[in-house]
């Protein structure tokens, strides 16, 4: 456990269930169902979520899924809206690229579809948009736009 701001601690693991989705609902990410959350949070190659030490609420989540050898994509970004412009959102995002720095063998390709309220924090980064040498895609099984 890290101290991210006074009063917040930044914790190695994915938040419960419950707060995963309460996190999603909360910061507007396209809802899903328990039983999609308890098959995915545990799937990840990394996760943090950080608590709210007055209260003990987790307040923000970032997980890293990949192969361990290469590619790694971060998802799951989120941080509630009362608890942002505290540093939340930029202490997993670092966290999380620590972990592939110290973890993953020289070359690692981190990846991420950024929405346009954390463009900023990603492109502070250092992440770019690819094009024109790539162009991000995705298709949804069940027709669904979200």
């Amino acid at each position: 456990m890290s101290t991210v701001h006074p009063g917040y601690t930044l914790l190695d693991g994915p938040p419960a269930v419950a707060d995963y989705l309460r996190l999603r609902r909360e910061t507007g990410m396209s809802p899903k169902t328990e039983e999609q959350a308890r098959a995915g949070i545990h799937g990840a190659w990394a996760a943090l979520h950080v608590r709210h030490d007055a209260s003990g609420e987790t307040v923000g989540m970032g997980r890293v899924i990949g192969d361990g050898g290469w590619y790694f994509h971060v998802i799951d970004m989120a941080v509630l809206p009362e608890h942002q412009g505290q540093g939340l959102g930029g202490a997993v995002l670092d966290g999380l690229l620590e972990t592939i720095r110290t973890s993953a063998p020289p070359g690692a390709y981190v990846s991420l579809i950024a929405d346009r309220p954390g463009q900023a924090l990603y492109a502070g980064r250092g992440f770019t948009d690819p094009a024109p040498r790539s162009k991000g895609m995705i298709m949804w099984l069940d027709g669904s736009r979200d």
